[in-house]
């Protein structure tokens, strides 16, 4: 069993940047594909970012560019560097684990086995 905390969300004006992380407290995910989902109440979940176990990412066309998702498996952690912050950013974001065989961005927000309890992110 993985349990994720994230941390690092906040309000911040556009263009700005803001640094989301992402700690397992329980567990490791060494093996796992890790990322980012996020989800504005009301409307879908989207998968924001990935990082496979081998350090390949992917990313939503939105945010291709401006965010970049990291790992450092020593640490047991994921990261979510989020720069050019724009209106449309504004969500609640969560971290997601998942040991199946696939790792996308997508594939977390439909089927990830663990996610954190999320960290609201506001630009103004």
């Amino acid at each position: 069993h993985v349990q994720l905390v994230e941390s690092g969300g906040g309000s911040v004006q556009a263009g700005g940047s803001l640094r989301l992380s992402c700690a397992a407290r329980t567990g490791t995910f060494r093996s796992a594909c890790m990322g980012w989902i996020r989800q504005v109440s009301g409307q879908e979940r989207e998968g924001v970012a990935s990082i496979d176990a081998d350090g390949e990412t992917s990313y939503v066309d939105s945010v291709k560019g401006r965010f970049t998702v990291s790992r450092d498996n020593g640490k047991n952690s994921v990261y979510l560097q989020m720069d050019s912050l724009k209106l449309e950013d504004t969500a609640m974001y969560y971290c997601a684990a998942d040991f199946g065989p696939y790792c996308s961005g997508p594939y977390l927000a439909r089927r990830a086995n663990f996610e954190g309890q999320g960290t609201q992110v506001t630009v103004s």
